[in-house]
């Protein structure tokens, strides 16, 4: 099977030290169309996870996407699938108290993880939300990337930190997605952007980059599909080298 060809390491390395935002032109138009075809067939619903033991047997390649109650972790999945309601959206923080599981027509799964920083759970859900989320994290030999959101208007906040403390901690590759960008300003957004790049500057399983997206708009989708159909090349090009 052929692959898709992308920027090699200096080329990335270059791309990172820019500070930029990741565009349409850091994606070749074969990655661009590689992410249209990722999302472009029919997805479905597969289960629902509340405990560890109920973790679906893994398969094929995962994503997941974490972020504050009220991020937009829905709305996002729904745009990238092109689905209006694959992924149920509320008003309602905290709704999604389990993770759950979509798949493809390939071998990509989705997985939509609880949301956090809802002050007005009990602290045994919390608990228990958070034992299952260090479950997952740690043993997911699947799992390619954690995407985080974060809200453009606000940026990362505190209740971000322990999330991200956790990634880094089970050594999980992440990287900070922006939602919600059509309400911001371009000049804010920049100013965001970079600030945020600072932060993730100190936590090395980090991924450097910052994604602007809206799903309201569609700003974005069209790169986040690009830049998870290259992760998902370079993670087939290294199982299969020699050695």
């Amino acid at each position: 099977m052929s692959l898709v060809s992308f920027p090699n390491n200096q080329e990335m390395d270059d791309a990172k030290l820019a500070g930029a935002p990741m565009t349409a032109d850091e994606f070749t138009s074969a990655e661009l169309e590689a992410g249209r075809r990722l999302f472009a067939g029919e997805w479905r619903f597969v289960t629902a996870a509340g405990t560890e033991a109920s973790l679906p047997p893994m398969q094929g390649t995962e994503i997941a996407f974490a972020g504050r109650s009220n991020v937009g972790k829905s709305s996002l999945i729904n745009a990238l699938t092109g689905r209006k309601a694959l992924a149920r959206t509320s008003r309602t923080p905290g709704r999604t108290q389990e993770l759950i599981f979509f798949a493809g027509t390939g071998d990509l799964r989705i997985v939509d993880m609880p949301g956090y920083g809802y002050a007005a759970e009990a602290r045994s859900k919390v608990a228990a939300w958070t034992g299952l989320i260090h479950a997952y994290l740690r043993g997911r030999a699947n799992l390619a990337r954690v995407y985080v959101l974060v809200d453009a208007r606000h940026g990362l906040k505190a209740t971000d930190a322990p999330t991200l403390d956790e990634l880094g901690k089970a050594a999980v590759s992440h990287q900070v997605v922006l939602t919600k960008c059509d309400a911001v300003k371009k000049s804010d957004l920049s100013a965001r952007l970079a600030e945020v790049e600072a932060a993730l500057a100190k936590r090395p399983a980090a991924f450097p980059r910052v994604l602007p997206t809206s799903s309201r708009d569609g700003t974005g989708i069209p790169e986040l599909r690009a830049a998870i159909a290259r992760l998902l090349a370079e993670r087939t090009a290294t199982q299969i080298s020699p050695g």
